[in-house]
């Protein structure tokens, strides 16, 4: 009888043991009840309650979780009907908040969402929806953020995951797509042809300047020929008057050979002369040259008796 009294005592006082100290694990917080009532939290640890007045009441993960939001049809606001789902990121930051303020949190975190979803997409148009994902993120954090704030849960981020339109929604889509694909590419063939002409245009303004100048350019080396060969000319008639202003005759004699000489040697080259005829009168020409030596020796200051000249022979061809 003694022994199963002290077994009982043992017994008693492992229950008793277990029943004070509480291990909060890491990531957990767990609240204290006196009677029913909230007390305090222990965080994680070991912590050692008062026996048979202070109990554990609620088990509180304190690290980010993960929700679904349901799928839900959505009418926009240019009476589109879309498929519209999400994940919202939370973590509890208040652990007698979330655990006394309001019954199943996962489940009105997750309503809440639906509704603000359906609110804020509802006030859009469909090419919005589809297009600002990002500002319905902002949006629908912001409203769910403010709203589980009492609740000492704090919302870090919400998703949209899949927005669906309706099928012919998505075919007419599909086909302004493609219209608009094929409307830049002839936008770009347009444009390339463009270019490709302007390229031409230009290189045929560059080709014609350089034409230009190049014309330019030998009309003006032909004019500075021209002037250069009619100042010689000039200089040389200027020589020749001078000579002829002293009573020199045979500077006239020298202008009327040289033409003489051009005039015949003209003659001989043309390509259609078939017969040369020495004029009767070749021997005046030997008379003109040596007035021209004669000319010549006298501007030189050497003896002015001209040479004889040598006897030609008139020949007929």
């Amino acid at each position: 009888m003694g022994l199963i009294f002290v077994i009982a005592i043992i017994v008693l006082a492992f229950i008793l043991l277990f029943s004070v100290i509480k291990i909060v694990p890491q990531g957990k917080e767990f609240t204290v009840e006196r009677f029913g009532r909230y007390t305090r939290t222990l965080k994680p640890g070991i912590s050692i309650l008062t026996p048979f007045i202070e109990t554990i009441g609620r088990r509180v993960n304190m690290m980010e979780q993960v929700l679904d939001v349901p799928q839900q049809e959505v009418i926009t606001k240019d009476n589109a009907v879309v498929k519209v789902d999400g994940i919202v990121f939370i973590q509890v930051m208040d652990a007698a908040s979330a655990a006394y303020r309001v019954d199943n949190l996962n489940y009105a975190i997750a309503q809440l969402c639906m509704t603000n979803l359906r609110t804020v997409v509802g006030s859009m148009e469909l090419d919005e929806v589809l297009s600002q994902r990002d500002q319905i993120n902002s949006r629908l954090l912001s409203t769910i953020d403010h709203a589980t704030n009492p609740w000492g849960v704090k919302a870090t981020r919400i998703e949209i995951k899949d927005l669906t339109p309706p099928p012919d929604i998505t075919n007419a889509m599909a086909r302004q797509m493609k219209a608009e694909r094929e409307r830049r590419a002839v936008i770009t063939e347009a444009d390339g042809e463009r270019q490709s002409q302007i390229a031409r245009a230009e290189g045929s303004k560059q080709a014609a300047i350089l034409e230009a100048e190049g014309r330019r350019e030998a009309a003006f080396r032909d004019a500075e020929a021209r002037e250069r060969e009619a100042e010689a000319e000039a200089k040389a008639t200027a020589f020749v008057s001078e000579a002829i202003a002293r009573g020199d005759v045979n500077a006239i004699n020298y202008f009327i050979a040289q033409k003489y000489v051009e005039a015949f040697g003209a003659l001989a080259n043309s390509p259609q002369q078939k017969t040369v005829i020495v004029p009767a009168d070749f021997a005046g020409l030997t008379g003109s040259i040596a007035g021209i030596g004669e000319l010549v020796k006298t501007l030189g200051g050497d003896d002015p008796t001209p040479p004889r000249a040598p006897a030609v022979p008139r020949t007929r061809s």
